[in-house]
């Protein structure tokens, strides 16, 4: 089963959220607005003694709720993660522009940890496995192993399409009409 997409009343993504804790937030009126194409889920309920019909609750797959958020999301760095870093990099090794299966690719430190190289956004990107080991405790430079993408931050946008292993094409075709503009996720 998918998640669904929480936004603020601005349209900015705050949380993948459960079908039952959609569900809630449309039972107690707390959606502003709703998006996809169609319901995400339809719970029924029980029967109304007066008119003998059942009680249906759709669930949409992207809800925003009243009030903005407290924070600017925006001046937050999405949370890192070795899984996105493949994700972000299309599955493709930096080094030898060969797509590969996510699980088969390891994230390679540009500048070396044993060299003080952070585990950032910046300092990672996929790479196979014999070009991980050709280039070893090296810089690309060093390694005659120019990288032939640049790694990036993504947007708040690019993040939740990271962070979601299983995104209804309504839901993504939403959030990709959002990304800035150059996006390799798009």
């Amino acid at each position: 089963m998918h998640d669904v997409l929480q936004l603020d009343i601005t349209g900015q993504p705050q949380a993948w959220i459960s079908v039952e804790q959609a569900a809630c937030l449309v039972a107690t009126g707390a959606i502003v607005w709703s998006a996809g194409a169609e319901p995400l889920a339809v719970l029924r309920g029980g029967f109304n003694s007066v008119t003998g019909r059942q009680s249906r609750l759709e669930v949409p797959p992207i809800v925003a709720l009243r009030g903005a958020s407290r924070i600017n999301l925006f001046e937050l760095t999405p949370v890192y993660g070795k899984g996105k870093v493949i994700k972000r990099d299309r599955c493709t090794c930096a080094y030898c522009g060969e797509r590969f299966d996510a699980r088969v690719l390891t994230v390679d430190h540009i500048v070396p940890a044993c060299r003080g190289g952070r585990l950032s956004w910046m300092n990672t990107v996929a790479a196979c496995r014999a070009c991980n080991a050709r280039k070893a405790d090296r810089t690309p430079d060093e390694a005659h192993m120019p990288l032939l993408f640049a790694p990036f931050v993504p947007s708040r946008f690019e993040d939740f399409i990271l962070k979601s292993r299983h995104i209804r094409s309504d839901v993504h075709d939403w959030l990709a009409a959002r990304l800035p503009k150059g996006s390799r996720l798009s």
